[in-house]
């Protein structure tokens, strides 16, 4: 399992400016790059390509590996959309069927990962 290369403390602040209306590029950056990883570390494999263009990208679920050229699920998203669904103000189906959301293959189906857990419960 790959460690986070954005520290929890680092991407949870981000998350909150952006919810806040307080975010700037970097901080939205920030935002969908720990919320990718949280993703990936969360539903660990290499079946769906995960594209936040151009913040990030992630492999992710388990099932067949994808190891070159471009894999057959891919499922992408803008960030505003991405952040949303990944913390849940926003719901799979909503976004899939509004057009937000770009999906091919038979695993690109997010909605049993959303929202990830990505706040720590501290005590």
């Amino acid at each position: 399992m790959a460690q986070l290369k954005i520290a929890p403390i680092a991407g949870e602040a981000s998350i909150r400016m952006v919810r806040d209306g307080r975010a700037d590029r970097d901080a939205t950056a920030t935002a969908v790059r720990y919320l990718l990883q949280v993703l990936a570390k969360n539903a660990e494999g290499n079946s769906v390509e995960v594209r936040v263009p151009p913040f990030g990208a992630v492999q992710a679920i388990e099932g067949p590996n994808h190891t070159r050229g471009t894999p057959p699920n891919v499922v992408e998203m803008d960030a505003a959309t991405w952040i949303a669904l990944a913390t849940g103000t926003r719901e799979w189906a909503e976004a899939l069927d509004s057009g937000d959301i770009s999906a091919s293959g038979s695993r690109a189906d997010l909605s049993e990962y959303l929202p990830v857990v990505w706040e720590r419960i501290v005590p």
